[in-house]
């Protein structure tokens, strides 16, 4: 009976150790980077994030457009673009370099668009009426 209430004893002391044990502080080793997109990342519903990240913002609307033999077509030639070492491989760093390329030609593209949007005399320069009329349009006239 001794023995039986010893093993008890050692058993009920370990489950409430265990119980009442503050876990360690996990440490987060991921270097979280800004995100590539603003779409909704779910692999298994929706491609658009990936399509997005990948190819910029328009292309990946142009892209919506082909067929599957012309979109990997159009991939291929891609990918040999990314592949900056040419050993027919796409590594990690390669695809990074790839994805980020993309984002600074959409921001270049974008920035494009909206200073056209505003040089309405097409001088090379936004004077501030141009930029009210732009921006404010008939509101302030």
């Amino acid at each position: 009976v001794i023995m039986d209430l010893r093993q008890f004893l050692m058993c009920l002391s370990l489950c409430t150790a265990f119980a009442l044990s503050k876990p360690t502080e996990k440490k987060d080793r991921v270097h979280h980077e800004p995100q590539l997109s603003d779409k909704v990342h779910n692999d298994a519903q929706n491609f658009d994030y990936d399509h997005d990240a990948f190819l910029g913002a328009e292309e990946a609307k142009s892209f919506d457009q082909l067929t599957p033999e012309e979109s990997k077509e159009r991939l291929g030639k891609i990918v040999s673009k990314i592949d900056d070492d040419k050993d027919g491989f796409v590594t990690v760093d390669e695809l990074k370099g790839w994805i980020k390329f993309a984002q600074k030609r959409w921001i270049h593209e974008d920035v494009e668009r909206q200073w056209k949007g505003h040089d309405l005399n097409e001088d090379g320069l936004v004077s501030w009426e141009e930029y009210k009329n732009a921006t404010y349009g008939y509101v302030l006239e």
